[in-house]
């Protein structure tokens, strides 16, 4: 990295970073994008001979998970030796998951989106990170032989999954943090903002303190790395992400350390997000 990099013009975003980057018209054609990779991705790990594929996925971005249900029952697809692992999921105050039926939870999302939707004999299997037996991510991953793609998501301070930057006065150096399994985190003060603006209206009192989280060990040792990005307040961290140091106060930032990473990102994403006055 040479410079700033919320200084890097759109035309040169990734350039020089061994990341690829897709660069789409807007969030429905990424919706898309993922929905359709998702398909070629489960179809490339089973023609190369892969009984069992397994993905970790987000929730957001959303749309994706509809769109693939609709092709699969119109085209009558089976994603039965498909595992979804999901990234993260609220917690309540004592410590369990939020429940399934309130809307800001991922594995009701999820329910609703894909399971509900698709026939239930094309259907894919679903599963998050339990808060009381969080190693059984790893010990699933172990037995299917890895994952085959890691999808993302990534937050406004870098996170991917619910895997935040340290805390000030936390130290933990860049291969340290690289290897965090899954486990029970407190949410930032950034990310509960921001989530609060793009689904409460601000109201970040109604933001879980805490999640279950897949960890950096689990998503960095996926074959492959996908991540998307299509809020225009990601101008920012795509920038931090590819451009910037590989460091623990930029976690996606270790994409550029995955030796098959790649980000798809709509224009929007791509802007200057240097100040401008109105």
């Amino acid at each position: 990295m040479n410079g700033d990099p919320l200084l890097i013009q759109p035309e040169t975003l990734g350039h020089g970073t061994g990341v690829a980057v897709t660069v789409v018209a807007d969030a429905a054609s990424l919706t898309q994008v993922f929905a359709d990779m998702l398909l070629s991705e489960y179809r490339e790990a089973r023609a190369a001979g892969r009984d069992q594929v397994l993905f970790i996925v987000p929730v957001g971005p959303v749309g994706q998970y509809d769109l693939l249900a609709a092709r699969c029952n119109a085209e009558r697809l089976p994603l039965s030796n498909l595992t979804l692992i999901g990234m993260d999921e609220y917690l309540a105050p004592g410590g369990d998951w939020i429940a399934a039926e309130d809307p800001r939870s991922f594995r009701g999302h999820m329910r609703r989106h894909l399971l509900d939707a698709i026939d239930p004999v094309l259907a894919p299997r679903v599963i998050f990170p339990h808060p009381n037996r969080p190693q059984e991510i790893a010990a699933m991953i172990t037995a299917c032989g890895g994952v085959d793609v890691s999808f993302g998501g990534v937050g406004i301070a870098g996170h991917v999954a619910f895997n935040e930057p340290p805390e000030p006065g936390e130290v933990l150096d860049v291969d340290a943090f690289a290897d965090q399994p899954t486990r029970i985190v407190l949410l930032s003060r950034e990310t509960r903002t921001i989530n609060a603006v793009t689904v409460a209206r601000g109201a970040i009192d109604l933001i879980p303190e805490s999640a279950v989280t897949v960890g950096m060990r689990e998503i960095l040792g996926a074959h492959r790395l996908r991540l998307f990005l299509n809020r225009p307040w990601q101008c920012g961290i795509v920038r931090k992400l590819l451009h910037g140091p590989v460091t623990p106060a930029v976690p996606a930032s270790y994409a550029q350390r995955h030796p098959d990473a790649a980000l798809v990102i709509t224009r929007d994403v791509t802007q200057s997000p240097m100040p401008v006055l109105a």
